[in-house]
C-alpha cells in the first residue's frame, strides 16, 4: 500500500459479525483505520436512534476507525412503493452522517417491477432522486448511487442518465464490478462511460456464466485492469471491501479434511476479500 498514499481501503465490517467488537477486531488485525458501516449489533445502523448513534460512534473513536460511508439501504425499496416514509428514513440518515461526521452516504436508484420496461418509470425515479439530491446538497452530505441489481440505475446507460442529470459536489458513483457482471453488463465498458463520476469504489468480484461472487481478480469484473487505470489516473478516495464470499467454497486451502465448508466463516472471507484486493494491488 505505500505506493498507494491516495487510497484507503474499508469495508462492510458487517460481514465479519453482527459484533460491532468483533468487527473493529478484524479491521485493526487487517491494518484497516475505516469501515462502512451497514449492519451493527444486528440492526442497520439506519434504525438506530441518533443517541445510541453517538456511542456507536464513541466506540469508533475510542479504537480509532472512522466511517468512509454510511452503507444505507436508501432507494433501495420497490419504485412503486409509497415514498414519503421512506423520505422519512433518508432524513435521519443525513442526520446520522452528521453525527459519525462522514459525508458519504450509498444510496440506490429503486428497484423496478420484474418484467417491466425500467424506462417505463424514468420520470419517477428522477423525482425521487432529485429530491434526495436536492436535500443532499442543502445539508451538506455526498449521495453515492451504487450500481445494484434490478434498481434502474443497474447498467452503465441508466447509471450515467443519473450522473448526467444529478452529478456534481453532491451526487457521485460507486463503481461496484460485480454487480454489473450479475447484470450482464461487460465492466470495461461501464468503466469506460462511468469514469468521469466515479467517486468511490466497492470491490467485489463475480463470474459471468451464474453470477456467483468470486474474490477479486478471481472473476469476471476486470478488476486489476481497471484499478490500474483507475489509481494510474489519480483515483483518490476508498476502495470498500464487500466480500459476500460466505458461499465461496473454489479454493483448496478453503477446504477441511477434503470437505469444503458449507459456509466461510465471516472473519475469513473478509480476510480474504483483504487479501485479494491486496494482491491486485501489489501486482499494479
Amino acid at each position: 500500500m505505500e505506493k498507494w498514499k491516495n487510497i484507503e481501503l474499508s469495508g462492510f465490517a458487517d460481514e465479519i459479525s453482527p459484533d460491532l467488537a468483533e468487527q473493529i477486531r478484524v479491521l485493526k488485525k487487517l491494518g484497516m483505520n475505516h469501515v462502512e458501516m451497514r449492519g451493527v449489533n444486528g440492526k442497520g445502523l439506519v434504525e438506530y436512534p441518533l443517541d445510541e448513534v453517538e456511542k456507536i460512534k464513541e466506540q469508533l473513536d475510542e479504537n480509532e476507525i472512522h466511517l468512509s460511508s454510511v452503507g444505507s439501504p436508501i432507494g433501495k425499496i420497490p419504485i412503486t412503493e409509497d415514498f414519503e416514509e421512506h423520505f422519512a428514513l433518508f432524513r435521519h440518515t443525513v442526520n446520522i452522517a452528521h453525527v459519525m461526521e462522514v459525508p458519504y452516504i450509498r444510496m440506490f436508484s429503486f428497484f423496478m417491477p420484474e418484467g417491466e420496461d425500467p424506462e417505463k418509470y424514468h420520470d419517477e425515479v428522477f423525482r425521487r432522486v432529485g429530491r434526495m439530491a436536492d436535500y443532499a446538497a442543502q445539508h451538506n452530505v455526498i449521495l453515492l448511487h451504487e450500481n445494484e441489481k434490478e434498481i434502474y440505475g443497474d447498467v452503465a446507460d441508466r447509471c450515467r442518465q443519473l450522473m448526467e442529470e444529478f452529478y456534481g459536489e453532491h451526487f457521485k458513483a460507486v463503481f461496484d464490478f460485480a454487480n454489473f457482471v450479475q447484470c450482464h453488463q461487460d465492466t470495461k465498458e461501464a468503466y469506460e462511460m462511468l469514469k468521469p463520476y466515479i467517486a468511490y469504489v466497492h470491490v467485489k468480484d463475480a463470474l459471468w456464466e451464474n453470477g456467483q461472487v468470486v474474490p477479486a481478480g478471481h472473476g469476471d469484473g476486470n478488476v486489476q485492469e481497471i484499478l490500474k487505470d483507475l489509481l494510474g489516473n489519480g483515483y483518490q478516495g476508498f476502495l470498500s471491501l464487500e466480500p459476500h464470499l460466505a458461499d465461496f467454497t473454489g479454493f483448496a486451502s478453503l477446504e477441511q479434511n477434503g470437505a469444503k465448508k458449507e459456509k466461510m466463516p465471516g472473519e475469513d472471507s473478509f480476510t480474504l476479500a483483504h487479501d485479494s484486493l491486496m494482491k491486485i494491488l501489489e501486482n499494479i
